[in-house]
């Protein structure tokens, strides 16, 4: 089975740039996988899926979606992929049903017809069993202006749905959404993958939202400095802590320094963790009644953390060097 995604050593230069914008990327997204790029702004992140997209050319390099290729082939890669951008990208002076018809003439899919009623059944059920799996049934044919910010993203996804992409690239799309409206599109993003088996490409600075990704890409400054399963890098990068504290701090200080030297904090002290019998051989070794005992799972945000500073600082120690 060919990948959904394939780009070997991807460049992308800007005119008058003094440094690749996407710096010789390769990755391979399966089929029906969830993958998502990460960085910071700036790291290359939209760039890289402007240029999937058929949005941006690129320098050089090869990229492949859905088996075809990019230079020889973007009409067939434009039909094959649903795009949801960092910013809104629907008429607000049409309703919702409109926005959908519009966008499924300007794929291709089907000709121009000025009525709901006229267009195929086909189409109409296509957009009913959407609009019904996003819960914006009983909206589609209202007016966008009377939609919430939600509403509005999921007709989006709806819209990006309606011609069966291969490939769905989300590029930020919980920007502007509340805690509780981005739960819930990626509640129904989780049923669409399922229902509609399809290959999501997503970037977003909400991490958490990374953390049930198949794989994960983190770019920085153009380069992909990391890439595995969520679980893979936070294993990589981070381990658990024990949250420890003692009224009486310095006591506790030296019975912890008897049994591990990988001590943070002033107090509450923090302990890294090597093994699952770690922070037990560490309890049992204390004799300071505590007053505060916790343990701290790594996240996919101090993964990315400990990456990016990381490379921050080596790129302000190569920049000192060479002046």
């Amino acid at each position: 089975m060919l990948p959904a995604i394939q780009i070997k050593n991807l460049i992308k230069r800007y005119r008058k740039a003094d440094k690749n914008a996407v710096d010789d990327i390769s990755l391979s997204v399966a089929e029906g996988e969830f993958f998502a790029l990460l960085g910071p702004n700036g790291a290359g992140k939209t760039t890289t899926v402007s240029i999937l997209t058929t949005t941006l050319a690129k320098t050089s390099g090869s990229v492949r979606i859905a088996g075809f290729d990019l230079d020889t082939n973007e009409r067939e890669i434009r039909q094959r992929v649903g795009v949801i951008f960092q910013g809104p990208s629907i008429d607000l002076n049409l309703t919702a049903e409109e926005n959908i018809r519009f966008h499924a003439m300007l794929y291709g899919i089907y000709p121009f017809r000025p009525f709901y009623s006229l267009m195929p059944k086909e189409y109409r059920q296509r957009v009913m069993d959407l609009s019904r799996l996003l819960d914006i049934e009983d909206a589609v044919f209202k007016p966008i202006r009377t939609f919430s910010g939600g509403m509005k993203r999921k007709l989006e996804i709806v819209r990006s749905l309606i011609h069966k992409p291969k490939v769905l690239f989300l590029d930020e799309p919980t920007t502007g959404l509340d805690p509780l409206s981005r739960r819930t599109l990626w509640k129904y993003l989780e049923r669409v993958r399922k229902e509609e088996k399809t290959t999501v490409f997503l970037t977003t600075h909400y991490l958490e939202e990374a953390e049930v990704a198949d794989h994960v890409g983190i770019v920085n400054n153009g380069k992909i400095v990391m890439y595995g399963s969520p679980k893979e890098i936070k294993q990589q990068l981070v381990h658990n802590e024990l949250i420890i504290d003692a009224e009486n701090r310095d006591h506790l200080r030296r019975e912890l320094r008897n049994v591990t030297e990988d001590i943070k904090g002033d107090g509450p002290f923090r302990v890294a963790l090597g093994t699952p019998h770690h922070a037990q051989q560490i309890i049992r070794s204390l004799q300071t009644p505590l007053t505060l005992l916790d343990m701290k799972r790594p996240t996919l945000e101090d993964a990315y953390l400990t990456i990016i500073d990381h490379g921050d600082s080596t790129e302000q120690s190569s920049q000192k060097e060479s002046v």
